[in-house]
C-alpha cells in the first residue's frame, strides 16, 4: 500500500479513540437535560439531516479544494462543535451544536476515500478500503473502553474526548499528507482566458506567427503526461443509475449499523442494562475486527457480491440475536458474529462506486454514495426511539434483522444484475 494510506489509516484510528460520542447523544439528552426520547431522537436526527449537504460539500471541495485541506478544515470544524455540546447548558444549545457538528461531520469522509482511489490500484482497492474499516476497529478497541469508563462518570467527558482526537488527527494529517496543488484540482487549463492587455501598454507590432506549438490552436499534450479532463456537470453525478442502486443498498446497510451505534444504549436501558455497557460491545466488535484480518487476503478471491451477501446474513444473524437476548453475555455473542459480517461488508460497497466512478470525478460519486450514511442518521433516531417504545428492543432487533435477511437476498438476485447492464453507467 502508498504511504499516505498508511498515514490515513494511523489518523482515522486516533480519531476513532473519541468517536463513540454520537452513540450517546440521545442518552445525554435524556439524562442530563431531561428531554423525552421523541425530542431527543427528533435533534439526533436533525444532526442526520445536516451530515447529507456535509458529505456532499466534502466531495466538491476535495475535488477543487484540495484533499488534505478538506480533511483538516473539518477535522478541526468537528472539535469546536463537540465542545460546544460538552460544554451546552440547554437542550436548545445541543441541538445547535449538533446540527453544526452535522453540517460538518462528513467533510472528511469523501477526500480520504478519493486518496484511496488516486494511490491504490483498482485489485487493492477493496482491501485498502477494508484496512480503514480495521483501523477504525483498532481505535474502536480503545474507543469502547473509554466510553464504558468516562459514560459512568460524565457523558460530557465523551464529546470532550472526541474533540481532542479530531484536534489530534487534524495535526497528523496537516503535517504528514502531501500539499495540495496550488491549483484547484483537475481543472482545464485551456478554460483560463489570458489577461487582456492593459490600455496603457504601449503597442508594439505583432510577431510574426511562428511554426511552433505555441500559435497551434490546440497544444499537444505533453508526453508522459495525460491531459487533465475537465470536470463533469454535477448533475451526471445523481444520473448514473449504477450509482442511485449502490445508494439504496447502502442507504439499508448504513440504517442497520447507525441503529446499532444509536439505538444500543436506549435498548440496552430498556432491558435493564447499563448504556455504558454499549462500550463493551463496541470493544468486542473491535477484537473480532482485528483478529479476523488473516482471513481477509484468502476472502478477495470472492467477488464483490459474494462477499456482501455473505456478510448480509452474518448481520441478519447477529441482529436476530440482539433480539432473543435481554443479558449482556447474550448480546457480547450475538456481536462476534454482526461484527464478522460488518468485516465482510466494508470496503467492497467502496470499491464498486469507485469502479464506476470517472477518474475526475471520484470524490463526488463517494461523496454521493457516502451521504447514504446522512439518510440513516435521520432516519435511525427516528426509527429506533418508535420501534423501541412500540415494540421493545425484540421488535427493534427483529427488523432489522429481517431488513438485513432482504439484502442479503436482493444483492445477488437484484443489485448484480442491475449493476452489470452496461446501460446503466453514465460516462460522467
Amino acid at each position: 500500500m502508498p504511504r499516505t494510506v498508511w498515514w490515513l489509516l494511523l489518523a482515522r484510528a486516533i480519531n476513532r479513540l473519541g468517536a463513540f460520542s454520537l452513540g450517546f447523544l440521545t442518552v445525554l439528552m435524556t439524562t442530563d437535560f431531561g428531554a423525552d426520547p421523541a425530542t431527543a431522537g427528533l435533534i439526533t436526527a436533525a444532526f442526520g439531516v445536516a451530515t447529507i449537504p456535509s458529505r456532499l460539500v466534502g466531495g466538491v471541495l476535495a475535488d477543487r479544494f484540495g484533499r488534505r485541506r478538506t480533511i483538516v478544515t473539518g477535522l478541526t470544524a468537528c472539535a469546536v462543535a463537540q465542545a460546544g455540546i460538552a460544554f451546552a447548558g440547554t437542550v436548545a444549545l445541543v441541538a445547535v451544536f449538533a446540527v453544526l457538528l452535522g453540517l460538518v461531520f462528513e467533510l472528511y469522509e469523501p477526500p480520504s476515500q478519493a486518496i484511496i482511489a488516486d494511490t491504490v490500484r483498482p485489485a487493492r482497492q477493496a482491501q485498502a478500503y477494508s484496512l480503514f474499516n480495521t483501523a477504525m476497529a483498532v481505535g474502536g478497541l480503545g474507543a469502547g473502553l473509554i466510553a464504558a469508563a468516562l459514560g459512568r462518570w460524565d457523558l460530557r467527558w465523551l464529546f470532550i474526548v472526541d474533540a481532542v482526537t479530531c484536534l489530534a488527527c487534524a495535526t497528523l494529517i496537516r503535517t504528514v499528507l502531501p500539499k495540495d496543488p496550488p491549483t484547484p484540482r483537475r481543472l482545464d487549463p485551456t478554460t483560463t482566458p489570458a489577461a487582456p492587455p492593459s490600455p496603457d501598454s504601449p503597442t508594439t507590432p505583432a510577431a510574426p506567427p511562428s511554426p511552433g506549438p505555441a500559435t497551434a490552436p490546440i497544444a499537444p499534450p505533453t508526453p508522459g503526461r495525460d491531459p487533465a479532463p475537465a470536470p463533469a456537470p454535477a448533475p451526471a453525478v445523481w444520473r448514473d443509475r449504477s450509482l442511485l442502486v449502490l445508494l439504496l443498498s447502502g442507504t439499508l446497510f448504513a440504517l442497520i449499523a447507525m441503529q446499532v451505534i444509536i439505538a444500543m444504549p436506549l435498548a440496552l436501558v430498556a432491558r435493564g442494562l447499563a448504556a455504558a455497557d454499549a462500550g463493551l460491545l463496541t470493544a468486542v466488535s473491535a477484537v473480532v475486527m482485528v483478529a479476523c484480518q488473516p482471513l481477509l487476503p484468502k476472502l478477495a478471491s470472492l467477488s464483490h457480491h459474494t462477499a456482501m451477501t455473505l456478510g448480509y446474513t452474518l448481520l441478519a444473524t447477529g441482529l436476530a440475536g440482539y433480539a432473543v437476548t435481554a443479558d449482556l453475555p447474550g448480546h457480547l455473542a450475538a456481536t462476534v458474529v454482526l461484527s464478522g459480517g460488518e468485516l465482510l461488508m466494508f470496503g467492497r460497497s467502496y470499491a464498486l462506486v469507485a469502479a464506476i466512478a470517472p477518474e475526475h470525478a471520484r470524490a463526488r460519486y463517494l461523496s454521493v454514495f457516502g451521504t447514504s450514511w446522512g439518510f440513516a442518521t435521520v432516519l435511525a433516531p427516528l426509527c429506533g426511539t418508535w420501534l423501541i417504545e412500540q415494540t421493545g428492543p425484540a421488535g427493534l432487533w427483529g427488523t432489522l434483522a429481517l431488513t438485513a435477511l432482504l439484502l442479503a437476498v436482493a444483492q445477488p438476485v437484484v443489485v448484480r444484475p442491475l449493476l452489470d447492464r452496461p446501460a446503466l453507467t453514465t460516462t460522467g
